[in-house]
């Protein structure tokens, strides 16, 4: 079977610091052909210049500051390729990922989209007050997260985008609205992404919105139920 193209969208604020090692684990993928696309979401530091160093090698697109989800969605309306993945600009992926993921989703055509395990670590110049300052798992775990997830492309663009009203969380919404919609996952037990843990993770600067998890959940719990209730009106 011929190799498809996988469009790698790896969003990006403030990343001078981590975006080059993500794009390098992007690649060492022993899985080709691959597009990379860098979607920079306003940064004001030295992002831009740390990814056009990859000249023709990576796609570089700015738009102002909008958030992560909107930044996703660029990356989306750009990628041509047969799959989607996704990376955070601070995160690597194991050399085999994009092998291994694509040979699954070849192999069952009733499969959509395919997970794999995370094993987080301490940023290294960081680690010692990162791990006072946050508890993590350091053995792998099975993680239904962007990072893990390579998705037919022709799949995502029939579900819905990634909300923009959502400041976290927004991979969780779109994940429980793709099951809802009769989408079908399945999940490898092998280590795909490495998540770094330092001072700047998205979760820990948003911290203040992660009210955003809960009404996530209760959306996703209000549609099934008016899902049932619409199968059976008698149960209301």
């Amino acid at each position: 079977m011929e190799p498809g193209l996988v469009s790698v969208i790896i969003p990006a604020y403030q990343a001078e610091q981590f975006v080059a090692e993500a794009i390098d684990s992007v690649l060492a993928q022993t899985y080709r052909p691959i597009e990379i696309i860098v979607v920079d979401d306003g940064s004001s530091d030295g992002t831009r210049a740390a990814v056009e160093r990859y000249g023709s090698s990576v796609r570089y697109e700015y738009q102002p500051h909008a958030g992560i989800s909107v930044a996703k969605n660029r990356g989306i309306e750009l990628a041509v390729g047969d799959f989607l993945a996704f990376l955070d600009a601070d995160d690597l992926w194991a050399e085999d990922k994009l092998a291994w993921q694509t040979a699954a989703l070849q192999a069952d055509s009733e499969l959509d989209m395919i997970f794999g395990y995370v094993q987080q670590f301490p940023s290294p110049e960081l680690a010692g007050e990162i791990e006072k300052k946050i508890r993590y798992i350091a053995e792998p775990v099975p993680a239904y997260l962007g990072g893990t997830m390579l998705i037919r492309r022709d799949t995502f663009l029939r579900t819905a985008s990634f909300d923009t009203q959502w400041q976290v969380g927004e991979f969780v919404d779109w994940y429980l609205k793709a099951i809802d919609s009769g989408l079908h996952s399945a999940i490898q037990p092998r280590v795909v992404l490495r998540r770094r843990l330092h001072d700047a993770n998205h979760g820990i600067k948003k911290s203040d919105a992660r009210a955003d998890y809960v009404r996530i959940v209760k959306a996703a719990l209000d549609r099934r139920k008016a899902k049932a209730l619409a199968a059976d009106p008698g149960k209301g």
